[in-house]
């Protein structure tokens, strides 16, 4: 069953004899009949299952990030309908619907060069926790930092987070603060141009 050093020059084997050995070899079949069942195979072929349906697995998580990636693109574009203006500064705080990290990263991409200047907060529910992204277009950063967009507005959400003066990613847990914290983000960029 196993084995193992417990000492130097010491081995420990362990293994089942008798009845128990007959159990183990039934119990291994019965794992492998129900294994057989459910990819729908026998005993002979269901290894060249198995690795099948690994692949096609590995193939749709490739498509699925595509596509991600791919509504990131067309999501960027309709949020910057959104964006107001502060103090000649265009500021975008929003929510994306079914958004994970990386696609979150690649919205903010796409509304950054869609802005070509401005501040933009990006949040997206997954169950209880928020993952949010920050960026400020380069000719702002001497104003405003993507770093301390995300400290506070992270900090607000029950989280936290940081990064560089142009991106930075943080979470948090505050689900129900989140549309409220959002609008926020206009006066807050205000303060800090003051």
């Amino acid at each position: 069953m196993s084995e193992a050093g417990i000492a130097s020059g010491v081995r420990r084997v362990e293994g089942v004899t008798g009845r128990g050995a007959l159990d183990l070899v039934e119990a291994l079949e019965a794992n492998l009949m129900a294994l057989c069942d459910t990819v729908k195979g026998t005993a002979d072929n269901v290894l060249d299952k198995v690795t099948a349906l690994r692949a096609d697995n590995r193939d749709l998580e490739k498509e699925i990030a595509r596509l991600k990636q791919k509504l990131a693109a067309g999501t960027g574009t309709d949020l910057t309908a959104a964006a107001v203006e502060v103090q000649g500064i265009k500021v975008l705080a929003a929510s994306v619907e079914g958004a994970d990290a990386k696609s979150l990263r690649d919205t903010l991409d796409q509304c950054k060069n869609k802005l070509g200047s401005g501040v933009i907060l990006l949040a997206a529910v997954n169950g209880d926790k928020i993952a949010l992204v920050a960026g400020v277009t380069k000719d702002l950063t001497g104003k405003v930092k993507a770093g301390d967009v995300m400290r506070e507005y992270a900090g607000r959400l029950g989280g936290k987070g940081g990064g560089k003066p142009d991106m930075a990613q943080g979470g948090g847990i505050d689900v129900g603060a989140l549309p409220e914290v959002l609008k926020s983000l206009p006066d807050w960029v205000s303060s800090q141009l003051d």
